[in-house]
């Protein structure tokens, strides 16, 4: 049988000059802990883009992930075998610096996000923030190649501060970054193949959240920037600070790309606290978020509740351009904190990280959006399970899975529902010494995949 070639992206920020990741005991909590509390305990500073590449891959995925480190951020690649399987480590300069988050103690997702580094597989193109610098740099990526990556242009303002999240809408023709720190909000670029990231006109628009550069976090800090399926919204989610819950605003993109003037903001319905990162629900119009204070949240911009309580932080419904949602709750009984998640296609279901227990949870979505929980997968213990993402490697989907706390990428096949099954976990820190690239294991921060078409 034949297999392209595949590369795994996976994209994490390295910060030096921090303190240990935290161990066992930071996930302890006593009864009188509430789950915020835990969820501070559990970020700390960090910032590393890295990219992972394998050599005579067979198949047709790279995974990208940062460093952050405040000296100077890098792009690190690991390889992706036609089995799913990584190796070797290489590192590219990301044009810019990292930072960490203000947090108590320090320890992984410095950047209380998803989404540090993005690729878009159809035009080869690689985009990272440097949140130390307040910019972001477009990367073309050698299809033959895709650890090689090019700068196009110059990196760019984020017209903002501690940019932590990215996104590229399907056809490449747009690319936005979300900005977590005093000054906050969205912005958005035109991405050319010579001369880089190109501002938008009209698309500055701010959250106008109460923060501090770098952004304190978890509680209060944005977390995530990404496209509706058809491209035609830009949602960012941003945490509460309990009791009060966070939110996720959307905004309509013009035909010529501007974004409506004033965001339409959804809160979770109750129980909900801390919208982290979103995933779109295939063909519904509608969003998973995980929430760090409960477990996730669904939230509908179809224009129907579909049974969930509609919730929305203006209290009015905004049918004619579905940008307010209803949304539903789902609890997962014993997380610390779901943060990050993605979609398998083969499987049809979500799978969910969490830092504290270093879990992977699987769930469904049905066609009335109704979640639940399906099969729950135990990672290393203390392992601090943060960012992820799926690729399509041949005729298999393949979880990657970054565990800093034990510098590792679990690799999982996530083809059948209920049957993830543990393929690899694949300690980068030799291989990273070995191509002489230096991290901090607290600063390692996001994951994207390139798929060779």
């Amino acid at each position: 049988m034949f297999f392209s070639t595949s590369y795994l992206l996976l994209a994490i920020t390295l910060a030096t000059g921090v303190s240990a990741a935290p161990t066992s005991s930071h996930f302890r909590s006593s009864p009188s802990s509430s789950r915020f509390a835990r969820l501070r305990l559990l970020s700390a500073p960090l910032t590393v883009r890295v990219l992972l590449t394998v050599p005579n891959a067979s198949a047709d995925t790279c995974l990208s992930v940062i460093t952050n480190d405040p000296s100077g951020n890098q792009i690190v690649a690991m390889n992706i075998a036609s089995n799913g399987k990584l190796s070797n480590v290489q590192a590219t300069s990301a044009g810019g610096l990292g930072q960490h988050g203000i947090t108590d103690p320090n320890g992984p997702d410095g950047m209380f996000s998803q989404g540090a580094v993005k690729v878009n597989s159809k035009a080869k193109v690689l985009v990272t923030v440097n949140p130390g610098s307040n910019t972001l740099s477009m990367f073309s990526i050698n299809a033959n190649n895709p650890s090689q990556l090019t700068m196009v242009g110059n990196p760019v303002s984020s017209e903002g501060e501690f940019p932590m999240s990215v996104a590229i809408n399907e056809n490449a023709t747009m690319v936005c970054v979300l900005n977590g720190g005093a000054v906050n909000g969205v912005n958005c670029y035109k991405p050319d193949q010579k001369l880089g990231l190109i501002p938008m006109p009209n698309t500055l628009r701010s959250l106008g959240l109460n923060q501090t550069t770098p952004a304190t976090g978890p509680a209060g800090s944005a977390s995530h920037v990404v496209f509706s399926e058809d491209g035609t919204k830009l949602f960012a989610s941003v945490k509460g600070v309990p009791p009060t819950p966070g939110f996720i605003a959307a905004w309509d993109i013009a035909s010529d790309g501007s974004l409506s003037a004033e965001p339409v903001k959804s809160t979770p319905s109750a129980g909900g606290l801390l919208p982290f990162s979103m995933t779109v629900i295939p063909g519904m119009n509608a969003i998973l978020a995980t929430d760090a204070g409960i477990g996730f949240d669904i939230f509908n911009f179809g224009g129907s509740s579909n049974g969930a309580n509609a919730n929305s932080v203006n209290g009015t419904e905004n049918a004619a351009s579905n940008l307010s949602a209803t949304s539903s709750v789902v609890a997962i009984d014993g997380q610390k904190a779901t943060c990050w998640s993605s979609f398998s296609s083969k499987s049809g279901n979500f799978y969910l990280t969490d830092i504290g227990t270093s879990t992977v949870t699987e769930v469904n979505v049905d066609k009335n959006l109704k979640g639940t929980i399906v099969k729950q997968y135990p990672q290393i213990a203390n392992s601090a399970t943060i960012d992820n993402d799926i690729a399509t490697v041949g005729n298999n989907n393949f979880m990657y899975v970054l565990a800093p706390n034990a510098t590792t990428v679990n690799v999982l096949q996530v083809n059948t529902p209920g049957k993830a099954a543990p393929v690899q976990n694949f300690n980068f820190a030799s291989a990273a010494k070995a191509a002489k690239v230096t991290f901090d294991k607290n600063n390692l921060q996001g994951m994207t995949t390139f798929i060779k078409n």
